[in-house]
């Protein structure tokens, strides 16, 4: 046990979820695409700023996992908040319907926001609580799904912005709103003290495996690269993530369109589909987090991707059938956003489990690129298809990904101690000393 004095740890909780909170806003963008369209935007165009956002946001978490040791968590914090409220900021003061402003603002400064800090709370909260690395991972990016129930909300039903003051002063009020909580909850992201360790509880003992071979952790980037199971880690991922976010892209434009073919009008539709995103999917994805993080402390990660990849493939091949009716729609759209949550909390804590806790900052961001592939080939794929009238075909394909998934995360296992020497630097470094070494005589 510890006496060093340290902050209550669930400090780091509260400054998470108010980051988190804010880095989520991206997943409120379909209540922005009804306004978007009648301006003359193509659905397609929608959804690039989206998938744009997406794709930045993963590529520049590679390079804040890299910083986060040099710069410290509290300073990428705020300027992560800085970033993202200017992105925003800027789309509105550019007119807040001009394509390529919108594409630059939001989809690159807002998406690079979003990737200096999104590691922060992940990285942090693992070192505070070892003893509960799932529900804490599950917790921190909880914000994250809560969050797009809160921002479409003010836009649209609860707060009446975009209707009472427009697109252009929308983003202003959300730039301004994003930087202030991002920073206030930023105040929190201190890693703990060296050596430090919660009350009672004492880290686990080294596995091994069937041959009775030590578990190797701790991989550096490169090492992690070079591994198989890295590769099946990163293409489930990819499946997963690209099969909910074309879901979120395309929540309010299909079941709109579905609903009103079943007969429903136009602003019922509307009010149906926003309510569905707003509420069930954004509740659900929010509450996933969580719960897939609590559960795979207690199944293990390996089995709660299988589960969770499994679950969201049938959900989604299911979901056409699904849309044109009121509540079954929000059976769905609950179902999706709960495993899609799920993917926040499972592969930070899978890459931890596999490649070593001490690295996971800087690992984690190369496995959440496969976040950006998904978030490319996913919201694409549906829009390019819904252009085509063939929204079903979207939804089966990455349905069936899903399923691909669970099979290939069948196949993961941690690397042995023998792998690592193969895929390690350590090996060569040793050949080149002894071959330096002189020979006794």
């Amino acid at each position: 046990m510890s006496t060093i004095k340290v902050m209550n740890r669930w400090w780091v909780v509260l400054g998470a979820v108010l980051i988190q909170l804010c880095l989520g806003a991206i997943y409120a963008w379909s209540v922005f695409t009804p306004a978007l369209k009648s301006a003359g935007w193509s659905k397609m165009q929608t959804q690039i700023v989206f998938a744009v956002g997406l794709a930045c946001f993963a590529v520049v978490m590679v390079w804040a996992g890299k910083k986060l040791a040099a710069w410290g968590p509290r300073k990428l914090t705020m300027i992560s908040g800085l970033i993202l409220g200017a992105g925003y900021v800027l789309a509105g003061l550019l007119g807040g319907t001009n394509f390529p402003a919108l594409l630059f603002c939001i989809g690159v400064i807002g998406g690079t926001g979003i990737g200096v800090g999104y590691v922060v709370p992940i990285a942090v909260g693992m070192r505070w609580f070892p003893d509960k690395k799932g529900m804490i991972t599950g917790l921190a990016v909880a914000g994250f799904g809560f969050g797009a129930m809160g921002w479409v909300k003010l836009a649209g039903s609860w707060g009446h912005l975009i209707h009472s003051y427009g697109l252009s002063n929308t983003f202003i009020v959300y730039g301004v709103s994003f930087a202030a909580l991002v920073i206030l909850g930023g105040m929190w992201m201190t890693f703990p003290p060296e050596g430090w360790q919660p009350e009672g509880y004492a880290p686990p003992t080294p596995a091994t495996d069937e041959k009775g071979q030590k578990r190797e952790a701790d991989y550096s980037g490169l090492e992690m690269l070079k591994t198989y199971q890295f590769k099946l880690i990163f293409l489930t991922f990819a499946f997963s993530a690209g099969a909910g976010l074309m879901s979120i892209g395309l929540m309010k434009l299909y079941p709109m369109e579905a609903l009103q073919r079943a007969g429903y009008s136009t602003a019922e539709a509307s009010a149906v589909a926003g309510t569905a995103m707003a509420v069930f999917f954004s509740l659900a994805n929010g509450i996933g987090r969580i719960a897939w993080g609590a559960m795979s402390d207690l199944m293990g990660r390996k089995a709660a991707i299988i589960l969770m990849t499994a679950t969201q493939g049938f959900c989604v091949i299911a979901f056409p059938a699904m849309a044109s009716n009121e509540f079954i729609l929000y059976v769905g759209a609950a179902f999706i956003g709960f495993n899609f949550g799920g993917n926040f909390s499972l592969f930070p804590t899978i890459t931890a489990d596999t490649f070593g806790s001490k690295n996971v900052g800087r690992n984690y961001p190369f496995v959440f690129l496969s976040y950006g592939v998904g978030g490319i080939f996913g919201p694409i794929l549906g829009g390019m298809l819904g252009d085509m009238g063939s929204f079903p075909l979207a939804f089966t394909t990455c349905g069936v990904l899903c399923l691909l998934g669970a099979v290939f995360t069948w196949h993961v296992n941690a690397p042995t101690a023998a792998e690592h020497e193969r895929t390690g630097f350590l090996p060569l470094y040793r050949k080149l000393v002894a071959a330096k070494a002189p020979v006794r005589k």
